[in-house]
């Protein structure tokens, strides 16, 4: 009977999480504040237990925070056995059992996925050898990057304006580093909130003093003798001089591992069901493997069923908490993973907030504040309902326009508290870059319908 074996579960079973992060540890905790008393596995890469990833490119690189002190607090006790500093390189589906690299592997009667994105690496590896390449994701990612910015470079190349580069930038200029970033679209964050608000982030970097380069990528990276970088080579035939250079490219999502495997797991991530069981490549719901975190694709209602991966701090504990409910839980107790997406981030003094999908919406209205003054609210239409808002300086109103988006609000706005100046009374194209092609700049990247579709592969032949 299912009720017999649930709470054989829940008294003895073997849950084992792979990924040791937030989504890991908040998983963990949910499932022994739920009365999980048997045996619990956190598996993890790299060495350390769970930290804050946020903080790596905001408050560490300015050295308000270091970079070996961002652990994440434990709000209860978990009793697991940690594995740590060793990576999962297969799934046994068939025998319920994870393969470690050291050769071990760890049986499970249910498992949870959770193993998050990683940094795109520069393409060319002999290039990305060389001393002074950065990529900025991990603990000792931001500790070698702090160190190297504390060391007083001549320049700073970025490669990359998505959200993450752009926070590098900010915190070079605030520490007096010259900084040059180079950006293959035509203004920063054009992935994330589309080309007008990305005009908006383009003006705040040159007036701080950013040396901004749009419509270029770059072609190669050139070392000196001894193996440090010392120069960026752009398509337009122009070199500038940098000791440091921070890839920016995006993330890539850990799913390598489950090759044949024979879950739905491919570069977009790991598809899984509202309730955030798995499907496996057949589009057929696994009973005991779970997702959650950056690496899951979930269909979200609010967005038309459209498989969603959400590279968001709060989507990872509420599907982990989620995730983990239902692991423990009858079929008629699971709740589905409705989270309304948001995302944050401080750059060069201003604070920008979004809530819902920006990328999916055609058009845009600004409905408080204006562009000019980078003190406003910019709500984002698809096919005539609101379905996102980014705001700068002014997020005291997103609560509104989350609940706007929830029950389907008609676009274009018209409350009695928007703002009647006469940019604000039509709406224009939210300018976003063509689906079809890469970008790094998204955080909500909308992956189709199919549960079991693979075929995304990215192919940056030059940045």
């Amino acid at each position: 009977m299912a009720g017999d074996y649930l709470d054989r579960l829940r008294r003895e079973g073997r849950i084992v999480i792979v990924g040791a992060s937030l989504a890991g540890l908040r998983a963990a905790e949910t499932l022994r504040a739920e009365g999980f008393t048997g045996e619990l596995t956190l598996i993890g890469d790299e060495p350390y237990e769970p930290y804050d990833r946020p903080p790596l490119s905001k408050s560490v690189l300015l050295g308000m925070a270091s970079p070996r002190r961002t652990e994440l607090p434990h709000r209860r006790e978990i009793d697991a056995k940690w594995r740590l500093g060793v990576a999962a390189t297969g799934l046994d589906l068939a025998a319920k059992r994870v393969e470690l690299a050291d050769g071990d592997e760890v049986p499970y009667d249910r498992l949870l996925i959770a193993t998050g994105v990683r940094a795109r690496p520069w393409l060319k590896e002999d290039e990305a050898r060389l001393a002074g390449v950065c990529v900025l994701r991990t603990r000792d990612d931001a500790a070698d990057l702090v160190q190297r910015l504390d060391a007083g470079p001549r320049r700073v190349f970025v490669i990359g304006a998505g959200f993450a580069g752009s926070e590098v930038a900010s915190a070079c200029r605030e520490k007096g580093i010259p900084v040059t970033v180079a950006e293959r679209a035509g203004a920063p964050l054009v992935g994330a909130l589309g080309g007008v608000i990305g005009a908006v982030a383009a003006d705040l970097q040159t007036e701080n003093g950013v040396d901004l380069r749009t419509h270029v990528t770059v072609t190669g990276l050139e070392g000196d003798s001894i193996g440090r970088v010392r120069a960026v080579h752009l398509s337009d035939e122009s070199v500038v001089e940098a000791d440091v250079v921070v890839v920016s490219l995006g993330s890539q999502r850990n799913t390598e591992w489950l090759t044949g495997s024979g879950l739905g797991a491919g570069p977009r991530g790991i598809a899984c069901d509202a309730g955030c069981r798995a499907f496996d490549f057949r589009g057929i719901v696994t009973d005991d493997v779970f997702v959650a975190g950056d690496v899951a694709r979930s269909p979200h209602a609010l967005f038309g069923y459209q498989f969603l991966s959400l590279e968001h701090w709060g989507n990872a504990v509420a599907q982990a908490e989620t995730a983990a409910h239902n692991m423990i839980c009858q079929g008629a107790d699971r709740r589905p993973h409705l989270w309304m997406p948001a995302f944050w981030s401080s750059m060069f003094g201003v604070n920008i907030k979004s809530v819902g999908v920006p990328p999916m919406g055609d058009q845009l209205m600004i409905t408080q504040g204006s562009l000019a003054e980078r003190r406003f609210v910019g709500v984002y239409g698809y096919q005539g309902r609101v379905i996102a808002a980014v705001t700068f300086d002014n997020a005291r109103w997103l609560e509104f326009y989350a609940r706007q988006i929830e029950r389907g609000a008609p676009f274009p706005v018209e409350y009695p508290t928007m703002d009647r100046r006469p940019e604000n009374r039509q709406p224009v194209a939210a300018d976003f870059p063509d689906p079809s092609l890469p970008t790094h700049g998204p955080t909500v990247t909308l992956s189709g319908y199919s549960p079991a579709d693979q075929q995304l592969v990215f192919h940056p032949a030059r940045h």
